[in-house]
Formats: structure tokens, sequence, C-alpha cells
């Protein structure tokens, strides 16, 4: 049977933390959003990306600060006091500065890039774009030629919205990287 102890302890809720994290991050990346863009209009496709996204930017945000709080530390052999800080104090602990905190700090600050800054700064590019389509009476997506402002909107999207699928990947990679870390621990 199983001891229900480890409840009272960080641990649980640091691993159910961390797989929400992980598995949020691949299922939007790599299932969700590709299905939704092969299976929408693009239209809806955008409708849909520009209303998750700030909710996913915002857990994806929001979970690390999370594994930060449940940072389990390492027992002592005797079991009698930790041998390793918890929480916030173990999570920024010298010894963990590389192993911990860089993974799950990059991953934080590139989910806050894309929340603030790459996401909302797409929404306005697509907005923009949308309005250009009306007044050019075509659509940004369809074959050349373009007007110059639309051509412009157009390379501007697609800087913004690279730079948001890359601190997506270094978010992701950070996560990862700290996986391992914690599985090391498990050992």
């Amino acid at each position: 049977m199983p001891d229900f102890s480890t409840l009272t302890t960080l641990a649980p809720y640091h691993i159910i933390t961390y797989g929400t994290l992980l598995g949020s991050s691949i299922f939007q990346s790599f299932i969700a959003g590709p299905v939704a863009f092969s299976s929408l209009p693009r239209a809806q496709f955008a409708t849909l990306q520009a209303t998750i996204f700030p909710i996913y930017f915002s857990l994806q945000s929001a979970l690390p600060i999370l594994l930060a709080l449940t940072y389990p530390g390492r027992s002592s052999s005797t079991g009698i006091k930790p041998a390793a800080k918890s929480s916030v104090g173990g999570f920024f602990a010298e010894e963990n500065q590389w192993t911990t905190l860089l993974p799950i700090a990059t991953c934080f600050a590139a989910t806050v890039l894309n929340l603030v800054w790459a996401g909302p700064k797409t929404n306005e590019i697509m907005r923009l774009r949308k309005h250009q389509e009306t007044r050019d009476g075509k659509k940004a997506y369809d074959p050349p030629p373009h007007s110059q402002k639309m051509q412009q909107m157009n390379k501007a999207f697609s800087r913004m919205h690279g730079i948001s699928a890359s601190l997506n990947l270094v978010a992701l990679a950070g996560t990862v990287v700290y996986g391992v870390v914690l599985a090391e621990r498990l050992e």
C-alpha cells in the first residue's frame, strides 16, 4: 500500500508542477498548435491562437515560480534533518545555481518575454495587417505582388513570430534540462 505521508512534503507538488509545465508546453507547441493550423481556416486559427497564447504564456510564466516554491530539499541519510534546503531557499542555493536555477530561470524569462512583449507585439501586427488587407483588397498570405505596406507588415510579422517561437523553444529546452536534473535526483 502506498505511503501517503509524502503528501506532506513538497516533492509530489513539485513533480506535478513540472509535469504540467512540460506537458502543456509539448502539447501546445507540437500538437494543439499544428493541428489547429492544419484544421482551421487561417482567420479562425489566428483568433484561436490570439486567445490561447496569453493564457498559455501566463501558465508557463507561473509554473516556474511554483517550481521554486515547491523545490524539495534532500533528506540526510539519517533522515533526522534535511541535507539541503527546500522551497525558494533550496532553489536559489549556491549549489543549485547551474542545475536548477539557470534552466528554470531561462524558462521563466523566455515565457515572460512572450507574455509581455513578443505575443502582444505579434497580435498587434496581425491586427494591423488585417486592416491593411481590407485596404489592399488582398490577404496577407495571398501570392504576390503585395503593397509596400503589406510587405513591411509581413516581414515584421515573420520576424516577431520567429522570435516568439524561438522563445518558446528556449523555454522548452530549459524545462527539459531541468527534467534531466530532476530525474538524477530520483535515483
